[in-house]
């Protein structure tokens, strides 16, 4: 059973690692605020993702059914919140002043801060615990009832983290290469993308049919 647990552990990691590191908002926020704002900054960024992966992981991997059919139905609901919420943040990229040097965070609640809104981003997102059901039944080969779903749910919180450790190191390493024009490009950037981002998700929500749209 120890060895059926490491190889559940293994591959629940695995699928943390390949869900956090395709790059969409969450990484664009990781990237802009590593360079802005320091290794710290960007960690706490990929680390509030990671949590919020967890959590589904967790619901998904226990078959809360009455959460899992409420996430679905609220679906719609929440992916408007998550584009509004991606909305807000491109506009304060996109207004932030440029610097001539980058500032490392002054506060551990701007750190939490960083934490708590990528948490909220990543929860706006319901259809990646339909992607964990998915993956659970899978990895747990039909034994899904007699494996505990721990080794599961650290799996995927391990293999996110993992990413944005890398991710935010990565970016921290080749901070000081970047000055501040650059930086205010790259804000720019990020911005029109997160703005795109957020009006893919709402146009993707309004082209459901309403009747759809309960709670």
């Amino acid at each position: 059973m120890q060895a059926d647990t490491l190889i559940l552990f293994a591959k629940a990691m695995l699928v943390g690692l390949l869900i956090a590191a395709p790059v969409g908002p969450i990484g664009l926020l990781t990237i802009k605020r590593t360079l802005n704002q320091g290794f710290a900054a960007g960690l706490a960024t990929g680390l509030g993702a990671a949590t919020a992966d967890a959590v589904y992981g967790a619901i998904g991997a226990l078959g809360v059914t009455q959460i899992i059919a409420w996430l679905v139905d609220a679906r719609p609901w929440l992916a408007m919140a998550g584009g509004t919420m991606l909305l807000w943040m491109a506009w304060q990229t996109f207004r932030q002043p440029l610097a001539s040097v980058a500032a490392p965070l002054a506060s551990h609640a701007d750190l939490a801060k960083c934490f708590a809104g990528t948490f909220l981003l990543t929860l706006s997102n319901p259809a990646t615990i339909l992607s964990f059901i998915a993956v659970f039944a899978s990895i747990a080969g039909g034994r899904a009832q007699s494996l505990s779903a721990a080794p599961m749910i650290g799996g995927i919180l391990v293999g996110s983290a993992l990413w944005w450790l890398f991710l935010s190191f990565l970016v921290a390493y080749w901070r000081e290469r970047f000055n501040a024009v650059w930086r205010l490009r790259i804000n720019h950037a990020s911005a029109l993308l997160l703005g795109g981002f957020a009006l893919w998700q709402w146009a993707s929500v309004l082209a459901t049919p309403p009747a759809s749209w309960h709670l």
